[in-house]
């Protein structure tokens, strides 16, 4: 689509509408912003790049709308927003800014590798962008893992030049708003229920993770979930991955080979899952769908395996913290569903007190029960939905207690309770933990109920982490 003389809205002043702005002034767009907060934290930002930029701010009406060419949607704004859809309702087109991205480089050289799903899109999308550099590529890694995909389109557009391989990490809102992507290798990870405060139902949400797969390029698809396997399309080529064994010589799966696991294509030996800097079953699956996403653009297995090798993985992702009195203690601040603490939580050997809680977006909690009943000596919640898993855990266990009466003698009982800060979390945890137990932090929860956003969440549980470990020296 041409943008020169449009009138755009951008909708949204996040750092992907503030890029899209940027963009399309420099594609020739006559640029509006709409936000429905008094002051946008990029306002300044917006002013200082384009002053002339026409602004509406407050409750979005029809009228904020009614002048528009086209709506470029942020993606934390919903298509079912009133003046939106009424927007939509008349014609006018509302795109994201990864559409906008699709269009513009399509027809490039450059290769494109799609990432999603509900867990594990960062770490994956992390290790394809370290393995396409190690093969020598020039590499973008863009998209929800927090640089813009038109911030960064628009550095090598000035350049006069495109990269060889872009990486996109795309969550299911940007895919709400992208029709036109063609992804020359792109994956869904795994499905577990999140979002289902914006969605109609899971089969929404899957559908919307499914728009990853729009053109004809290679899917990778993950063998063992059950949504995931629904997504296969006709005449594709297809990919698959998982960690059980693989079945035959072109699926990418685990292999127990005495006390390690071998990380294989067929029946061909990639590395040694004891190899991976990354502990826990799921970043070894993690690892093969990486490698599947490259060799599907054609990279040789000696980089990537390299690249691999010297993977350290990303903050908040059951970070180590510290190890206070013989408890170690683990960031997982990034866990903000059920199936992220469910992950964690099976990658842990020893026994764990879990903090969780806070905004749960409509989940289903029962899944947590099982792995909670398995490591789990005791449950500390926080947050809005805290009594949400609270309810789940004691209809299971029968092990609801209130903070303060957390002694309790019978080995067999799974203490849960309730507080109202992390920091006293975190205070309750190191009394109950034992030496050679984890504390870990693995919400299952958004954290905008009582913190800015995941980092805030977890600048604050390692500060109390480091005032006991200040405590103890």
């Amino acid at each position: 689509m041409a943008w020169q003389g449009k009138h755009c809205i951008v909708v949204g002043l996040g750092d992907s509408g503030l890029a899209a702005a940027c963009w399309l002034n420099d594609q020739g767009a006559r640029v509006s912003v709409a936000d429905t907060s008094a002051a946008p934290r990029n306002l300044a930002a917006l002013k200082a790049a384009l002053p002339d930029a026409d602004v509406r701010l407050g409750n979005f009406t029809d009228a904020t709308f009614a002048d528009a060419d086209a709506l470029i949607m942020s993606p934390g704004v919903a298509l079912a927003t009133p003046a939106v859809a009424a927007a939509v309702a008349r014609g006018v087109p509302a795109l994201g800014d990864v559409e906008l991205f699709a269009q513009a480089v399509a027809g490039s050289k450059s290769k494109v590798i799609a990432i999603t799903g509900s867990n594990g899109k960062s770490t994956v999308t992390t290790m394809v962008g370290k393995m396409c550099e190690a093969a020598g590529l020039s590499t973008v890694v863009a998209g929800n893992i927090g640089l813009p995909v038109l911030e960064a389109l628009a550095q090598w557009q000035a350049q006069g030049t495109l990269p060889d391989v872009f990486v996109l990490e795309l969550s299911s809102f940007q895919l709400e708003t992208t029709y036109s992507l063609q992804a020359d290798a792109a994956t869904v990870l795994n499905v577990t229920e999140d979002h289902l405060d914006r969605y109609t139902g899971m089969s929404d949400y899957v559908a919307t993770k499914a728009r990853v797969f729009n053109g004809m390029g290679v899917m990778v698809l993950n063998r063992e979930d059950g949504w995931c396997r629904g997504m296969t399309q006709a005449g594709r080529d297809l990919v698959w991955f998982g960690a059980d064994a693989p079945r035959n010589g072109a699926e990418y799966g685990l292999v127990e080979q005495g006390d390690d696991t071998s990380l294989r294509v067929g029946d061909f030996e990639l590395m040694k899952a004891s190899e991976l800097p990354l502990a826990g079953l799921h970043n070894a699956v993690n690892a093969l769908a990486a490698i599947a996403l490259c060799k599907a653009i054609g990279i040789a297995t000696g980089p990537l395996v390299t690249a691999l090798k010297a993977f350290k993985g990303l903050p908040h992702r059951v970070e180590f913290v510290a190890e206070v009195d013989g408890v170690r203690y683990y960031d997982d601040s990034k866990g903000t569903n059920v199936g992220a603490t469910e992950a964690a939580l099976k990658g842990m050997t020893q026994p764990v007190v879990l903090i969780a809680g806070g905004d749960g977006k409509g989940q289903d909690f029962r899944p947590l029960v099982p792995a909670c009943e398995r490591i789990c000596r005791a449950v500390i919640l926080i947050g809005r939905d805290g009594p949400q898993i609270a309810a789940v855990l004691n209809d299971a266990t029968s092990s609801f207690i209130a903070a303060g009466d957390e002694d309790d003698d019978d080995e067999s009982f799974l203490p849960v309770l309730q507080v109202p800060t992390l920091e006293m979390a975190v205070s309750i945890a190191a009394n109950m933990a034992q030496p050679g137990d984890a504390v870990l932090l693995s919400p299952a929860c958004a954290s905008l109920d009582m913190f800015r956003n995941y980092h805030h969440r977890a600048e604050v549980f390692i500060a109390a982490v480091n005032a006991l470990a200040g405590g103890a020296a």
